[in-house]
Parts: structure tokens; C-alpha cells; sequence
């Protein structure tokens, strides 16, 4: 009896050896995995946080606010608004134009004009409002005023935007008002009626900065 429960006990040490041995191993795996750090995410060009633009493609214009953050210069960090004539102004550096630059372009031109001060300058531009990609809906719809124009939208997009036509609106009088490039306007009419009915499509223009439509 005393041999059988010796060889019982041996038997039980060995299994408690086998199990102990591989709950180390487990544990230090895990450990491992643990201490792995994950693997880096592919780089992108996000879109600022606050106004959803993509700092490689949005072209600034006038009257949109940029903040410009230099690196261990807080002196030489700011926000501003950009100038109707497309300029900013900044400690040291002076004039510069941002108007038609992507923020990431922006960031070069700064860096270039700030090597005469700063060592290595390092910038970061982030634009903080669009004010210069908008249009203005006013008369009889229900909601009229400044939208933003971040996306390709048409006449009919803004009415619905603008949540459609008070009671006495003249849908077949509306008209949009456009400035030219050489500083004229254009009065480009828009019949509702027409339109949705799938005549004369070609008056569902797409939109772009600084339209104002008219509901009379």
C-alpha cells in the first residue's frame, strides 16, 4: 500500500510540474504580447478637426481664419484672418499671401520666410474656419442665409438646405446672382417648376462662392 500511494504521490508531482511549467509559459507569452507594441497605422492626410477640410487639397481664401503654429516659437504662432485681398500678417515675417495655397503649401512658404529667424522652423497651418467657400440664399424659403460650400451642391440641393419655399414664393422667377472675374454680375434664372417637371435641367446649375439665389 505504501508503495502504491508513493507512486501516486510521484505521479501527481509530475503532472503538477507539467502544468505549473506551462502556465509560465502562457504567462510570459502574454506578457510579450502585451509589451508588443501595435503596428503603426498607415500614414493619411486627415481633415482638420474643426472644419473637415484636407489640409493637401482646400485652397484658402479670403476671409477664411487659419491658425499658423510654429514649433517652440509661441511668439510667432497666431490666428488670424485671412485679408479680402488674400494676405496675412506675422511677427517677423511680415506680408504674406495665403489665399490660393493649400494649408500644406502654406506651411512651406512660411517655413522658407521664417529660416531668417528661426533655426529649422517647423509650421503647421490648420484652418479654423471656411468663410470664403459659401453661398447666400434669401427671400421666401424657409431658412435663408450663408451655407457652407464644402461639397458640389446644385440650386435645387440649397432650396432643400434652406428648407424649401415659404407659401408666396414665385418658383418660376428665381434667380441666381453670380459675380464674374472681372468684377460684373450674371443674373442666372432658375424655373423650379420646370426644372423638377425635367425641363430645361440645364438652369440646375452647380453652385459656387459667393452665389447668392434669390426666391422672390
Amino acid at each position: 500500500m505504501y508503495v502504491e500511494k508513493r507512486g501516486f504521490d510521484l505521479c501527481g508531482i509530475r503532472w503538477w510540474a507539467v502544468g505549473a511549467c506551462v502556465a509560465v509559459v502562457c504567462t510570459v507569452a502574454v506578457a510579450q504580447d502585451a509589451a508588443t507594441p501595435p503596428a503603426p497605422a498607415p500614414a493619411s492626410k486627415p481633415a482638420d478637426a474643426a472644419t473637415g477640410v484636407r489640409p493637401d487639397a482646400y485652397v484658402i481664401g479670403a476671409e477664411d481664419v487659419i491658425s499658423v503654429y510654429v514649433w517652440k516659437e509661441p511668439d510667432m504662432s497666431k490666428t488670424i484672418p485671412v485679408r479680402p485681398d488674400g494676405m496675412i500678417s506675422l511677427p517677423l515675417v511680415g506680408e504674406v499671401k495665403a489665399a490660393g495655397n493649400t494649408p500644406v503649401q502654406l506651411q512651406g512658404v512660411l517655413a522658407d520666410a521664417m529660416k531668417k529667424y528661426v533655426s529649422d522652423p517647423q509650421v503647421t497651418v490648420v484652418v479654423e474656419k471656411v468663410a470664403s467657400l459659401n453661398f447666400n440664399i434669401v427671400g421666401e424659403v424657409a431658412k435663408p442665409g450663408y451655407y457652407p460650400l464644402t461639397r458640389r451642391l446644385t440650386v435645387l440641393d440649397a432650396i432643400s438646405l434652406a428648407g424649401g419655399f415659404r407659401d408666396f414664393a414665385k418658383t418660376k422667377k428665381i434667380y441666381v446672382l453670380r459675380t464674374s472675374a472681372n468684377g460684373g454680375e450674371q443674373r442666372l434664372p432658375f424655373n423650379y417648376k420646370e426644372v423638377i417637371k425635367g425641363q430645361n435641367s440645364q438652369q440646375n446649375i452647380e453652385l459656387q462662392p459667393r452665389d447668392t439665389i434669390v426666391v422672390p
